[in-house]
C-alpha cells in the first residue's frame, strides 16, 4: 500500500508545513512527521525511516541543498523539493546534491500528492522486480550491477547510487543499443502522470555517468544523440 508511506515533510512556513499535512491526511497518508529546521530534520531521520522526503530550500539553520546531502549519507529514499527559489540554476542543483524532483511555489497541493505518489508508486514497483530472485545481474567489463541486490559496483568498487539513479540504469541495461527521447525516458522512468521537467533526465544521466566512470565530456557508455536523444551502449556487452 503507497498510502501507509513514512513522509517527512521539511519547511520553515508552518503554514505549508500544516496545509500539506492536511492535504495528505485527506488522501488517506497517516504517517508524516514535520520539520521546520535542519537540526529537527537530522533528528527525525535518526528516529525512524522514511519512504519519501520532501524538503525545502531555505531553512533557518542551514540550506536546503546541504541537508540533501547529508541526507544522501544516510538513505537512498526518494527527495522531492519544495522552494520559493524558480531559476533554472536553483533546479539543477537541486537535481545534482540528490533530489529527484523539484516543485516550486506557490504549488496547487493536489499535484504535490499526484507526485508523491507517482514516486512511490514507481518506487515500490522497483522494489517487487528487485525483490525477484531470477532477476540476473548485467555485467559489463567496467561494472556489474545487481537489481536484485540494488547493487552497483564500479571496477570492483560499491559505488552508492540512489533509488531513482539505479532504475535509470536499469531501464539502460534492459534496453541496450535502442536510442530513446528525453521525454520517452522521463516516462518510461519517472511516470507519465509525473508533471515534471526534462532536465531531469538530463541531470540524472550526468550523475551516472560520474558513477560508471563514463567519460563526462565525451561518454562512451551512455551516449548523447544530439537531438535524438540517448543510447546506452554496454562497454562490451552483456556477460
Amino acid at each position: 500500500m503507497i498510502d501507509d508511506a513514512n513522509i517527512l515533510i521539511v519547511d520553515d512556513e508552518v503554514g505549508i508545513l500544516k496545509m500539506l499535512e492536511i492535504t495528505l491526511q485527506k488522501e488517506h497518508f497517516s504517517n508524516i512527521t514535520t520539520a521546520s529546521t535542519k537540526v529537527a530534520a537530522l533528528q527525525a531521520l535518526e528516529e525512524q525511516n522514511f519512504d519519501i522526503i520532501l524538503l525545502d530550500v531555505m531553512l533557518p539553520d542551514g540550506d536546503g541543498y546541504e541537508l540533501c546531502s547529508g541526507i544522501r549519507q544516510q538513505t537512498t529514499a526518494p527527495i522531492l523539493f519544495i522552494s520559493a527559489r524558480s531559476s533554472d540554476f536553483d533546479k539543477l542543483t537541486g537535481l545534482s546534491v540528490g533530489g529527484d524532483d523539484y516543485i516550486t511555489k506557490p504549488f496547487n497541493p493536489l499535484e504535490v500528492v499526484a507526485r508523491i505518489r507517482a514516486i512511490l508508486r514507481r518506487q515500490r514497483v522497483y522494489e517487487k522486480k528487485t525483490d525477484q530472485p531470477e532477476v540476473k545481474s548485467y555485467e559489463y567489463e567496467t561494472f556489474i550491477f545487481s537489481p536484485d541486490k540494488a547493487l552497483l559496483t564500479v571496477h570492483g568498487n560499491a559505488v552508492q547510487a540512489t533509488a531513482k539513479e539505479l532504475e535509470l540504469l536499469q531501464f539502460f541495461c534492459k534496453n541496450p543499443n535502442r536510442v530513446f527521447t528525453t521525454s520517452q525516458i522521463y516516462e518510461l522512468v519517472w511516470g507519465e502522470d509525473v508533471y515534471g521537467e526534462e532536465k531531469t533526465v538530463t541531470i540524472h544521466i550526468a550523475k551516472l555517468r560520474k558513477k560508471l566512470g563514463d567519460n563526462t565530456r565525451k561518454p562512451s557508455i551512455i551516449v548523447n544523440l544530439r537531438g535524438i536523444g540517448y543510447k546506452f551502449i554496454p562497454p562490451t556487452g552483456d556477460a
